[in-house]
């Protein structure tokens, strides 16, 4: 009996002492050797942290940008037969030998133009012409050696990128202000001519009187725009501003110089805006474009095929999907220039190339 409880305590004392060396050796493991592993289900893909900033872009270099527009900025006063003030706005230089591009209204009453350059040179300025239906004036004034700004590609533009406005509001020579393209193609019925054409990029840009002619310029320093309107009930700034795309700008430059007016093609078409209704009756797989409404007979468009229930999407290649990009888009060629159409018909997409265009009268002359 006694040799047996000796085993038994024995048997005791080492199942003891086997527990306390495991335990030992757990929590040793637990505490010294930790997953570092989250625990993760299968197939489970890990989730990115959501408190990670993104790796932020950097800014432009705003100072040189505001040091060359301002070089290329003026002031615009325009003055009646009795020497007196009755306007006033800005203008971008466009020309080392004095081409200066404004907007129209800002000469418009004026029997006289004075222009106050950067260097504050104040020089008479001669009107070269003028387009109502843009409300752009091209002015020239005797000086060489002018610090012109180079013109943009208003097309590639995207909503959302920086835009510095430049110009002279209040009298407040060389004022920049800093914003962002907001919109394009806006159409605000703001100019009164029957054949208008109103395609403006819209910015938060602070725009005030005074700023007419001004410049809208990009982040590489180059003109997208000519600050032209602003949508206010205040008569001050309130956040929407509006400026002829360069694009345009370039056209109308380019007629004046030649020409001493505009020489605008028209497609023929009377057009409205798409509606996601009328895309579904058509059968289109996408809402894009504009409604073709009429065909003026002997037109361009008649003539190249083009019919009522029509959707155009594009013009020499470049998209439209709203009335003022179409518009905006023909406007840059002239008569007897050619250029390309996609359409959708019946639900089938279509190409017309070297489409003849014309002007008003239905004519390809501009001479």
């Amino acid at each position: 009996m006694k040799v047996l409880l000796q085993h038994i305590a024995v048997a005791l004392l080492s199942s003891l002492f086997t527990c306390w060396i495991c335990l030992g050796y757990v929590q040793t493991r637990l505490v010294t050797s930790p997953d570092p592993r989250p625990t993760q289900l299968v197939h489970d893909r890990p989730i990115a942290p959501t408190n990670v900033s993104p790796t932020p872009t950097p800014l432009p270099d705003f100072i040189a940008i505001a040091r060359q527009a301002t070089e290329a900025v003026v002031s615009i006063t325009a003055h009646n037969t009795m020497v007196y003030r009755v306007s006033s706005g800005s203008g971008v230089i466009l020309s080392a030998d004095g081409y200066i591009i404004t907007n129209h209204h800002v000469i418009e009453d004026g029997q006289t133009i004075r222009v106050t350059l950067p260097d504050k040179r104040t020089l008479q300025a001669k009107l070269i012409g003028k387009d109502l239906s843009t409300d752009l004036a091209l002015l020239k004034v005797s000086a060489n050696n002018l610090s012109p700004l180079l013109l943009g590609n208003s097309n590639t533009a995207q909503v959302g990128e920086w835009a510095l406005a430049v110009g002279n509001p209040f009298d407040l020579n060389s004022t920049v202000t800093a914003g962002i393209i907001s919109a394009k193609a806006r159409n605000i019925h703001i100019l009164q001519n029957a054949y208008a054409i109103e395609s403006f990029l819209q910015t938060d840009a602070v725009v005030n009187p005074g700023n007419s002619g001004g410049a809208l310029v990009n982040a590489h320093g180059e003109l997208i725009g000519i600050n032209t309107a602003i949508i206010s009930e205040s008569g001050g700034y309130e956040g929407y501003s509006f400026a002829i795309p360069s694009n345009l700008v370039r056209k109308v430059m380019n007629d004046l110089l030649e020409f001493g007016e505009v020489k605008r093609a028209v497609l023929g078409v009377s057009i409205v805006e798409l509606s996601a209704q009328t895309a579904t009756e058509l059968g289109l797989p996408r809402l894009e474009g504009v409604y073709v409404s009429d065909v003026t007979r002997g037109s361009s468009a008649y003539e190249a095929g083009l019919r009522p229930g029509d959707v155009i999407i594009s013009v020499a290649q470049v998209r439209v999907s709203s009335v003022p990009e179409l518009q905006e888009q023909v406007a840059l060629f002239r008569p007897g220039d050619r250029v390309s159409l996609e359409y959708y018909r019946d639900g089938r997409k279509h190409r017309i190339d070297n489409i003849l265009l014309k002007n008003i009268k239905n004519t390809t002359s501009y001479r």
